[in-house]
């Protein structure tokens, strides 16, 4: 069997598929399973990665180069070729493998190229509660990983799941964190506690445009907690330099990190070392479910958010309409987050099938299911 793990899109979706190739090497070392790259900061991480798995046999590869696509790369100034193209250019690959396993949903593009024999699984990168989500060309993957009850559900009710072709409970990204938080560096150099400050990139759902220069100023001028400023890594993946240059000046303060997009942001490096969540939108708030703490949630654009359910994270923790109050809404998000810990173990039990403190296993059961849905339709 022949299995490509394809990564066409920004870092941060590695973590999402990576370690399921890993165990699925692992499991079936007779099979042929690459790692197929398109840049060099994807190649940068998958070797990083990959060495935690010492055992896994993971050939790490390039995809052909593209005149065309290189200089579309620097015309857009990305730091990552034209994901289309890239599929289309390398046909002849995906032509001679039976699966191709994504965290994205570009590559159903391959439906397109007559590929008769071609699986493409899908692994998902992320575990939101937003509508976009729940697309309906999801339904259309050969095979899904889920990654638990509460998506399920959702998914069920709107017809994406199909009977055999699904596995609920799998979020792989989790199985990295043991491996990498015994490698993982203090972050500051002292015991105040620590806020991640994490905006989404999409400038009608992020807190960043309106709120974001005076979240920062406001953790600049005061010494109670330390600040990881981590926003989501699409929020600067395209060059601004006039906003990268205001940046800088936080940069120096020692109870400040400023991070738009290195490795750290990727792998639950800042869910892990923070104490308090300050956000909007972005899913990685049920990655920092995995220990329940308090969370802050920034409503910036008066979104009417009870009862829907794109915002049901925001029952985690308190909601503001500005950041006026910011110290004494973090403060009492502190202090009170005894009436928001159960429901947030709730929401971790329901999103990923787990118990808090309890994960690491779920990219085995993953592959396990991918091999035996592989197997059967061989």
């Amino acid at each position: 069997m022949k299995v490509v793990f394809p990564y066409i899109a920004q870092t941060h979706q590695i973590p999402h598929s990576l370690p399921i190739a890993a165990e699925l090497a692992m499991q079936r070392p007779d099979w042929d399973i690459r790692l197929v790259c398109s840049s060099d900061a994807q190649e940068r991480v998958v070797r990083r990665l990959v060495a935690l798995y010492p055992q896994a046999k993971l050939p790490v590869e390039r995809f052909r180069p593209n005149a065309f696509i290189s200089w579309l790369q620097k015309r857009l100034g990305a730091g990552i070729p034209e994901k289309s193209l890239t599929l289309i250019r390398n046909r002849r690959l995906f032509a001679e493998v039976d699966a191709v396993v994504v965290p994205e949903r570009t590559s159903l593009i391959l439906r397109k190229l007559f590929l008769p024999k071609l699986n493409i699984i899908w692994t998902d990168h992320g575990s939101g509660d937003r509508a976009v989500t729940y697309s309906a060309d999801i339904a259309t993957f050969d095979y899904l990983l889920v990654s638990g009850s509460k998506k399920a559900a959702r998914m069920g009710a709107l017809g994406m799941l199909n009977p055999g072709r699904h596995f609920v409970g799998c979020y792989p990204k989790f199985d990295l964190v043991s491996r990498l938080d015994a490698r993982r560096e203090r972050l500051f150099a002292n015991d105040r506690p620590t806020v991640l400050y994490n905006p989404h990139f999409e400038p009608g759902l992020s807190s960043w445009p309106r709120d974001g220069f005076a979240v920062l100023d406001f953790f600049a001028e005061q010494s109670d907690w330390n600040l990881i400023f981590a926003p989501h890594i699409r929020l600067f993946d395209r060059h601004q330099p006039e906003v990268l240059a205001k940046l800088e000046k936080y940069r120096a303060i020692k109870h400040l990190r400023i991070d738009t997009g290195s490795d750290a942001s990727i792998d639950m490096t800042y869910t892990q070392a923070a104490d308090v969540y300050l956000g909007d939108v972005s899913s990685q708030v049920a990655e920092f479910m995995v220990r329940p703490r308090p969370c802050l949630f920034i409503n910036s654009h008066g979104a009417e958010w009870q009862g829907n359910p794109d915002y049901l994270f925001w029952e985690l923790g308190p909601v503001i309409d500005g950041v006026d109050t910011l110290g004494s809404a973090i403060a009492s998000a502190m202090a009170n987050h005894g009436q928001w810990s159960e429901r947030q173990r709730d929401y971790f039990r329901d999103t990923f099938d787990a118990e808090p403190d309890a994960i690491g296993r779920s990219a085995a059961a993953g592959a396990a299911a991918i091999a035996a849905f592989l197997e059967s339709r061989a």
